[in-house]
């Protein structure tokens, strides 16, 4: 197989300026490519691990060779990337920074051609760095529906990153939930595309706006795996990509400026996306305008030879991923190096396709100011301001405190993770029994009432790095629900019961007891995130059921029978099977891993100093039998008289109570709209109750006929509105028609003419208040200017 470019252009440099919105390289960057030796350009397309011995954190880790090479050794001709050196094991940050400052003044110093490297990191629940603050995970950030706090959380991380030496974070996931018995629903956002695009778009400009990068990923169709196993084939058909799975990387992209983007792991239809040029080049490029660099998931380009066997050896399998569009294999050169410069050398590969990727890689690191930096100050020496801010085109001094410290888990940090942790907290039944009445003697059972792993995604330190490291200190503050309780000041008595995931009933007898002699029994259940089997949710923790793993269901049904009321706190990673529950407990209460200040939020919501104010982000499921399940289903995606199984969720998309009450009218919509317009909506919102409390105002449409089937319900804007006891406020949407757009018999993206229903309620089935709409005029074909985001103005009065 002879690879040649996937672009029209003979010259790189001219492709580089081919699309909408790209620019063409600079004569420094061009300069620089023209001096290398091909050996030199392949260094600048790999990255090298620098702990790569430790922790297994990426799938197949352990199978793949390991590069016994030094690190200078392997970086004599310079180095793309250098991968995860605070996240792989706990090192102290001010320590590894400096480590890193020095071996960037090698690579200036001791190459010939002098450049750096760019540092990435996972990013997606904070910089994953012991002593960073841990964030709540990215399915709280979607029960918050708070796009300007999930923003001031990615400029704290995107800061902290800055502080140490990080140029590149691995994240926002923008994957578009399919099934909840999928592993890493914990790492997405929503089951609501729009949704997804909205918060994901705001990490991005809030990581960006502290002078690094945000990678999305997986690009594309990941969560889409058969059967909800990781990395199983993906059969989504051209339409569910195009309507549903790609929406929120064009707005992260588009919308948000995204620099970088990660392929995912997954074949669509016996394609894997690293080799498929249509999605990277033509949709990301070519379609897009993306003029950033395209990074291979862990070991993804060695996959095309090992797993998806499309490949016949390394050498092929790096040829069809850079040609196809992936610029740097990560984490290290498996098949970029040796392999890839062999059929460049005999001629299989067209050099030009390494330059188009080299060119991509210089000019990143030109923006981030990596040509210019010479790493000669120590770490502290110069401070983090004093770095242009605003773009990802500056800001690469390793800065520190005054005293030449380095705090990644400052106080105005962990603010943040509080009220993200506090927003994203959704009530599910509550029959009167909370707030909890002040004196109430507690019982607080379960597995996850007392640990501190239990607030935490699988991409948090704790979880994907410290526990294969038993006994090293977290290195953060982290109370539990257990420790919050108490502080408030609350009567409590405690007893684990069970563990997350065994079958071991001994402290049930105890956990009954202790529910007896209380007044309320406050259970907390849930999961526990790892990687690859080591946890009941997280990457390559997949379940074929939905029930609460272990013997923790038998738990709370045997505190129900003692008759003590029951709160029932879910902290988990994924929506459980709840139907039997929500009639049964006093209070339900479901927070998705809200932490380093989770348990606190949990605490301040059952003692009523916070009112809850999250709404579902996924659907609640009736079984694992009814998956895939999502809201935005067709008439025949939903129960009907033509088959005898019940789908219908056991609570749906957007769904969550208050300790207060809201009222929601739609007050006006302009009543005909060309199909390239707006729909122009006003919303009144009204808390009827005596309390303060926040309202996420929701609006669905529904397209009633159109050429191929549509939802019966899609969510096209939404926004929170806190409101003091008796005050209400108005919302004026203005909602494009592209949020209705979807993809033809013909395949191409459209807006039709015809009848639209608007309404609002307190989720994706409830229809508080309705408007009809007409679209007139012809069809309306989507193009890449087109809007995409809709626009909200709250009004109080």
């Amino acid at each position: 197989m002879t690879i040649h470019p996937t672009a029209p252009h003979a010259d790189p440099r001219a492709a580089l300026g081919a699309t909408p919105g790209a620019s063409a390289p600079s004569a420094r960057v061009v300069e620089l490519l023209d001096r290398m030796t091909l050996d030199e350009k392949l260094a600048q397309l790999v990255g090298f691990w620098v702990d790569e011995g430790g922790a297994v954190v990426a799938p197949m880790q352990d199978e793949m060779p390991e590069s016994d090479a030094a690190l200078e050794e392997f970086a004599r001709n310079g180095l793309g990337h250098v991968t995860r050196a605070f996240g792989t094991k706990p090192v102290d940050p001010a320590e590894r920074a400096e480590w890193l400052r020095r071996f960037q003044r090698y690579l200036v110093t001791q190459t010939r051609l002098g450049i750096p490297a760019i540092a990435h990191e996972e990013i997606l629940t904070g910089l994953t760095a012991w002593q960073a603050t841990t964030y709540p995970a990215p399915l709280a950030w979607g029960a918050a529906f708070d796009p300007g706090l999930v923003e001031e959380m990615g400029r704290a991380i995107g800061e902290s990153m800055r502080s140490i030496g990080v140029h590149q974070g691995l994240a926002p996931v923008l994957d578009v939930i399919r099934d909840p018995r999928w592993g890493r629903v914990e790492e997405c956002i929503a089951e609501d595309p729009y949704t997804v695009g909205v918060l994901g778009s705001a990490f991005v400009r809030g990581v960006q706006s502290a002078g690094v990068i945000a990678t999305l990923k997986h690009f594309v169709g990941y969560s889409a795996s058969r059967a909800g196993r990781n990395l199983a084939p993906v059969s989504a058909g051209p339409r569910e990509v195009a309507d549903v799975l790609l929406p929120p990387f064009e707005m992260a992209v588009r919308d948000a400026g995204a620099r970088s983007v990660m392929h995912s792991y997954a074949e669509i239809d016996g394609v894997p996306v690293a080799a498929d040029p249509s999605l990277l080049t033509g949709v990301l490029r070519d379609r897009w305008g993306f003029d950033g660099t395209v990074v291979a998931d862990y070991f993804g380009v060695a996959f095309l030879h090992t797993l998806h066997q499309v490949g016949a050896d390394l050498g092929e399998a790096a040829a069809l991923a850079l040609a196809a569009g992936v610029d740097v294999e990560l984490p290290t050169g498996d098949a970029y190096l040796a392999p890839l410069a062999e059929r460049v050398r005999d001629g299989r590969v067209d050099e030009s396709i390494v330059d188009r990727a080299v060119l991509r890689v210089l000019a990143e690191k030109e923006a981030l100011g990596l040509l210019d930096e010479t790493f000669e100050a120590p770490v502290g020496a110069v401070g983090v301001g004093t770095a242009a801010r605003g773009t990802a085109a500056r800001g690469t001094a390793a800065g520190g405190t005054a005293a030449g410290g380095i705090d990644l888990d400052r106080p105005e940090h962990r603010a943040i993770a509080r009220r993200l942790a506090e927003e994203s907290v959704v009530l599910l039944a509550n029959d009167g029994v909370l707030p909890l009445r002040p004196g109430a003697r507690l019982a607080v059972v379960g597995p996850n009432a007392d640990r501190a792993q239990a607030l935490f995604g699988c991409y948090s330190f704790v979880n994907h790095v410290l526990g294969h490291h038993p006994d090293h200190g977290l290195g953060i503050e982290v109370p539990t629900v257990l420790d919050a309780l108490r502080a408030s000041g609350a009567s409590v008595s405690y007893a684990r019961g069970c563990a997350v995931d065994d079958d071991d009933r001994d402290g049930f007898d105890e956990a009954a007891a202790v529910a007896e002699a209380s007044d309320v029994a406050v259970v907390v259940v849930g999961d526990q995130a790892g990687l690859f089997g080591r946890g009941t949710v997280g990457e390559g923790c997949d379940r074929d059921d939905l029930e609460l793993p272990g013997v923790q269901r038998e738990l709370v049904e045997r505190i129900l029978a003692t008759g003590t009321p029951v709160v029932l706190v879910l902290v988990t990673g994924r929506p459980y099977v709840l139907d039997w529950a929500l009639d049964r407990c006093a209070a339900v209460v479901q927070a998705f891993f809200p932490g380093e200040e989770g348990g606190p939020a949990i605490a301040r919501v059952l003692d009523g100093t916070v009112n809850p104010s999250g709404r579902l982000p996924v659907t609640l499921p009736r079984s694992a039998g009814a998956q895939p399940f999502s809201y935005l289903h067709p008439t025949l995606g939903a129960p009907t008289k033509v088959t005898n199984v019940d789908n219908s969720p056991v609570l749906p998309f957007g769904f969550g109570l208050s300790f207060t009450s809201f009222e929601r009218t739609i007050e006006s919509a302009v009543a005909e709209v060309r199909t390239d317009g707006w729909f122009e909506v006003v919303v009144s919102v009204a808390n009827t109750g005596d309390r303060a409390g926040a309202d996420v105002v929701q609006l669905y449409a529904r397209d009633e006929y159109a050429s191929v089937t549509r939802p019966l319900a899609q969510l096209v804007a939404f926004e929170r509105v806190e409101l003091a006891p008796g005050e209400c406020a108005t919302v004026a949407f203005r909602v494009p028609t592209t949020r209705i757009a979807f993809t033809d018999a013909s395949y191409d993206r459209v807006v039709e003419p015809g009848a639209v229903t608007l309404f609002t309620g307190a989720s994706c089935i409830d229809r508080a208040s309705v408007a009809g709409v007409e679209l007139v005029g012809p069809v309306h074909r989507i193009g890449v200017d087109d809007e995409r985001i809709s626009r909200a103005v709250v009004a109080r009065g």
